[in-house]
């Protein structure tokens, strides 16, 4: 081998080197004030559940892969009532997906959907965090909604994980799960509300985009300071 084809070599592989050490240090590495939210990953809302959400299980594997990352990981859970105020049914002449007024607002009425204790509800099999330390079930007072992981629908009633996380010195929270446009985007502009910096990490989560839900939720917490990022922008390993 010649004197040059060998420098190139030794050139080449050190550039080599060189990127995938640049790349490594650009990526996050949580440390032990940062959580892991994984928000509803219910049967309910996969293929096979009362609410779908298109590519709802494709998520998994990509959470299963996200979590030994991280040293806090929080599930939520929709744990709705029989009747809830949020499912059509219980609104005469009304329809999934139309909207009605209540109390508190503007509510975007659903098909029946993750009653409590029913199969429906339970978290789907296949999701692999057995190193969460806390389950946070929502949307279990009949006559209001909660999307969000931190506060119900009527904007006055929290639901304690904004304490929790503080209490254990938690700053940053990595928001996956379903469904991006709504439990997602609603607990991510929550968390910069009360003081976390939030990551919403884009490929592990699934979206409704119920009449362009989608793009007004990622612009929503664009303007709320939550950061949008990818898993291989986490360090796993």
């Amino acid at each position: 081998m010649s004197v040059i084809l060998s420098r190139r070599l030794f050139l080449a592989s050190s550039a080599a080197i060189l990127a995938t050490r640049a790349a490594a240090a650009d990526k996050i590495k949580p440390g032990p004030t940062s959580a892991l939210l994984v928000i509803d990953v219910q049967n309910c809302f996969v293929d096979g559940g009362t609410l779908p959400v298109k590519g709802g299980a494709q998520i998994v594997p990509v959470i299963n892969k996200l979590a030994p990352a991280f040293e806090n990981v929080v599930v939520t859970q929709d744990w709705h009532t029989p009747g809830h105020t949020s499912f059509a049914s219980a609104h005469a002449g009304k329809k999934p997906f139309e909207t009605t007024q209540l109390s508190y607002g503007t509510q975007v009425l659903w098909p029946d959907h993750c009653v409590q204790g029913s199969e429906d509800a339970a978290l789907l099999k296949d999701l692999k965090v057995p190193t969460a330390q806390l389950v946070v079930r929502k949307g279990f007072h009949k006559e209001v909604d909660s999307y969000s992981a931190f506060e119900e629908a009527d904007r006055k009633t929290t639901t304690g994980l904004g304490a929790y996380l503080k209490a254990r010195g938690i700053d940053t929270v990595f928001l996956v799960g379903l469904a991006t446009d709504f439990c997602v985007a609603w607990s991510a502009v929550d968390a910069r509300k009360l003081g976390f910096t939030a990551y919403v990490i884009e490929d592990a989560t699934r979206a409704i985009d119920l009449n362009g839900s989608l793009a007004a939720a990622w612009k929503q917490m664009t303007d709320a300071g939550v950061k949008r990022i990818q898993s291989a922008d986490i360090q796993t390993a």
